[in-house]
């Protein structure tokens, strides 16, 4: 039988204390974790169940809560509220904390206690809208730590792998989110996997990974380019498949959307301004957002072209194989049309000749111009059923692809770039493709050549049928 107390007045989190009974708390969610069974060690080959959240009720007070029971009580509570709603918890046991425990699996918090709600005693409701407090759900946009105490995406880089593993803030923008991806892991658990893509004055792209249902379910809501985000106790990585940084939200993580602070107010403006001078569009599709040999579908370019527009509504990106001809790629045109300069700061295209970025929300505005190097190449895909135009080969993929580096191509004479390019001009290739389609573009389709190489003929028989 579910407990309903009598209507009394709430209990602020500060005044909470264990000696207390029949109290009412009432507080925002500001993070909650996923659902978790555990073998009952009383009830032999029966589990119990368990998932966290965080409520708070000012802008310096906050407090962990936890649930244990059945498995349809859990399922039950859990799906009852989210993160960001308004609730009411009646009756909860106010547990001394284990602060090193605590701390370790939990969100830090000011508080010397946790709550405990059971089936048998508490309840939790969410509020009505005419019982949520404005005041109450503005805390959603407070940190919970030091505004002004957070690394830039670029600090994470430069320190590299001196930070890995350890826990710290982020603040940044939601750049853009990829599909969840589902498995089995080898003991039959079902688990999750969502990469986000961040942003900011520092650094274009710089993924954070999601392996929660909350967290994944979370970032759904969030605008791209236009959300800003304070990640409070973020584990960050060095991940040896992308010889990169990365990050990692955990069941310490809380992230404040959009915070109401002068620094995130900044960062919006960069990103507000940065997104409508193209800064962002350059950059997008440079890298693919799957390991390649997660890649299996084998398509032609006129499926490729059908898919991506059967995609249009959701802007799922198709990924797949085509063996099809280069039939444009212009490796024999002026330098300044194969390699492109970009701000070291901003990632804006810049000309070379210039020295300074004329990106008018570059963070470098004003100072000398920083530059790097790398291939922009426009390359025409064509098999018996079409032509798949203006696809970009660029950065490391145009380089694993010609077998040189920007810097070496630019020294390359004349003829040696014409035996380049007739290496795989008209060549039948076997080509990795990312495919959008996009009404920004003249083909309404944008292309991203993640890999390319000489199609082996065996293979070629194998998988095209004419």
């Amino acid at each position: 039988m579910t407990y309903h107390a009598p209507v009394q007045n709430f209990v602020a989190i500060c005044d909470l204390h264990p000696n207390s009974t029949h109290q009412c708390v009432l507080g925002v969610i500001i993070g909650k974790t996923d659902i978790k069974g555990f073998p009952d060690k009383k009830n032999i080959g029966s589990e119990r169940f368990t998932f966290s959240f965080t409520i708070k009720d000012s802008p310096d007070h906050f407090i962990n809560v936890s649930s244990w029971g059945s498995e349809d009580y859990i399922h039950g509570l859990s799906s009852s509220f989210r993160t960001g709603d308004c609730v009411i918890i009646e009756n909860p046991l106010v547990v001394t904390k284990d602060v090193e425990k605590e701390d370790r699996f939990s969100p830090s918090t000011p508080s010397f206690y946790r709550l405990l709600v059971t089936e048998t005693h508490s309840a939790v409701r969410v509020c009505s809208e005419m019982e949520a407090d404005t005041k109450l759900l503005a805390l959603c946009h407070l940190p919970v730590k030091d505004p002004r105490d957070f690394y830039s995406l670029g600090d994470i880089v430069a320190n590299g792998q001196s930070l890995n593993g350890s826990v710290i803030n982020i603040l940044a923008v939601f750049r853009s989110v990829g599909e969840p991806k589902y498995f089995t892991t080898a003991d039959g658990r079902k688990g999750q996997r969502c990469e986000v893509k961040l942003f900011d004055e520092t650094i274009a792209m710089f993924s954070l990974i999601c392996w929660d249902r909350e967290a994944i379910q979370l970032v759904q809501a969030w605008i791209p380019r236009e959300t800003v985000l304070f990640i409070a106790d973020a584990r960050v990585s060095f991940d040896n498949f992308r010889r990169s940084m990365v990050a990692t939200v955990t069941s310490k993580t809380i992230i404040t959307v959009n915070p109401d602070t002068k620094e995130a107010n900044l960062l919006f403006n960069y990103a507000r301004e940065l997104s409508e001078a193209g800064g962002l569009d350059d950059e997008e599709n440079q890298t693919g957002d799957v390991p390649l040999d997660s890649i299996a579908d084998v398509f032609t370019v006129n499926q490729l072209k059908l898919k991506a527009q059967e995609n249009l509504d959701s802007e799922d990106p198709v990924y797949g194989i085509t063996f099809g001809f280069i039939t444009t790629l212009n490796l024999d045109s002026s330098v300044s049309k194969v390699i492109r300069s970009r701000c070291a700061k901003c990632r804006f295209q810049v000309n070379g000749e210039v020295q300074m970025c004329t990106n008018a929300a570059c963070p470098s505005e004003g100072q000398h111009l920083e530059t790097t190097s790398g291939f922009d190449l426009l390359v025409d895909i064509t098999d018996h059923t079409g032509t798949l135009r203006s696809c970009t080969l660029s950065s490391t993929a145009a380089e694993k692809t010609l077998g040189c580096t920007a810097e070496d191509f630019v020294c390359l004479t004349e003829g040696q770039r014409t035996a380049l390019k007739w290496r795989f001009l008209l060549e039948r290739c076997k080509i990795y493709l990312k495919v959008l389609a996009s009404s920004k573009t003249r083909h309404c389709l944008r292309g991203n050549i993640l890999s390319c190489t000489l199609a082996d003929p065996v293979e070629v028989r194998q998988n095209v049928m004419i």
